[in-house]
């Protein structure tokens, strides 16, 4: 059986991801890099939702997140998703570096059942594209779990990652993206 056309493109994202850390243009040695560890491709999570702007006047609101070195990290917070994920409808907090009105992609910070366990315990991110199709302020985001990936702290000291609010904590497993060894 041939892969789908889907899950041959989130291979393709994982072959490439994983020659740019074995060239040395990622967060691990790569005289010691074996490959990351992912899920299987499963293109159930992968999901195009309305980015739900903020109401009028909290436009590009400032959202203090933490970090893992207890430090803060200012973004925009540009709206939120809503995710009809396996255990029931779930809101999401989506953000944006600070001054950018139109930014082509947006940035989702998460953790779920599996944080800890098979996966990173402070989460992992997406970075999510956004059609603007819909004109106005309204746009469709494409939220694709299967691209989810540990920030550069879960491979060693020396990185500054931000943490996802307590907003974006999952009740659920998100069996999906990059995973632990």
């Amino acid at each position: 059986m041939t892969a789908s056309a889907y899950e041959a493109a989130v291979l393709d994202f994982r072959r490439r991801k994983d020659e740019h850390f074995a060239a040395g243009r990622g967060p691990v040695d790569p005289a010691e890099f074996a490959g990351l560890s992912y899920f299987p491709p499963d293109e159930a999570w992968a999901f195009t939702v309305l980015l739900e702007p903020l109401p009028q006047g909290d436009g590009g609101a400032e959202w203090t997140l933490e970090t893992n070195t207890g430090e803060t990290r200012t973004m925009a917070r540009v709206g939120q998703v809503q995710l009809p994920l396996p255990d029931g409808e779930r809101t999401l907090l989506v953000f944006a570096p600070l001054g950018e009105d139109r930014p082509e992609r947006v940035f989702i910070p998460f953790r779920d059942a599996t944080s800890g366990e098979s996966t990173y315990g402070a989460g992992r991110y997406l970075d999510a594209p956004l059609d603007r199709q819909l004109g106005g302020d309204g746009a469709l985001v494409r939220v694709d779990f299967n691209l989810a990936y540990h920030p550069y702290c879960a491979y060693g000291d020396g990185w500054t990652c931000p943490l996802p609010p307590r907003e974006n904590w999952l009740p659920g497993p998100v069996t999906a993206g990059e995973r632990l060894s």
